[in-house]
């Protein structure tokens, strides 16, 4: 079987290779990264947890709209979205350079939820699952996070880091899943899609 998958990550891309799932990735006619069909800006008072549902929701059932509007093959549409939760408020992507510092700045030496819900439409039908990690950073300096912020890496990521590249350096402890803090929680992305029928493995 085969999906598309309603992300221009390329983490997700990545990940979903890993597990050896074929799929087709939905290029948004606007050539960004970004959908903005979706409104990702959270609802005052909103909490994570509902927060991460909403918009992972929002994106499959977008993403299946976009097939139907292409009038391309049905195939279940996988969508994923990530967050943060520290200290109660969400912290999503950082808007420049001194957003991302400022947050890196938050995140020192404390530990933080990170949140990626992962959705499944198809024929009607949505399936829906969270990974929840907690991550814990070691005190950074100053230099250490103007550096990383210089590199660029932090820009597009929630929390304005990946795990899987140089912030590696900063995580003091993982509880939970490392792919899940990528973008894609391999774990319960297999999970959901054999409700579907995939075969894995």
């Amino acid at each position: 079987m085969r999906l598309y998958l309603a992300s221009r990550s390329p983490r997700r891309r990545e990940l979903l290779a890993q597990m050896g799932i074929e799929f087709d990735t939905l290029v948004f006619r606007d050539g960004e990264r970004a959908d903005f069909e979706v409104d990702e800006t959270p609802h005052p008072g909103e909490d994570p947890v509902a927060y991460v549902e909403r918009v992972t929701r929002a994106k499959a059932e977008h993403g299946l709209e976009i097939v139907r509007g292409r009038h391309l093959a049905m195939r279940p549409v996988l969508a994923a979205d990530t967050t943060l939760e520290f200290d109660g408020q969400i912290i999503g992507k950082p808007a420049d350079a001194a957003d991302a510092a400022a947050i890196l700045r938050r995140l020192s030496g404390r530990t933080h939820r990170v949140l990626t819900g992962v959705a499944v439409d198809h024929l009607g039908r949505t399936e829906y699952l969270l990974s929840a990690s907690e991550v814990r950073f070691r005190r950074l300096d100053d230099d250490e996070i103007n550096h990383y912020v210089l590199s660029g890496e932090p820009m597009d990521k929630a929390g304005a880091y990946g795990i899987q590249g140089r912030a590696g350096m900063f995580v003091e402890h993982l509880s939970g899943s490392f792919t899940g803090v990528m973008g894609l929680p391999v774990c319960e992305t297999g999970e959901l899609l054999k409700r579907f029928g995939f075969r894995l493995l």
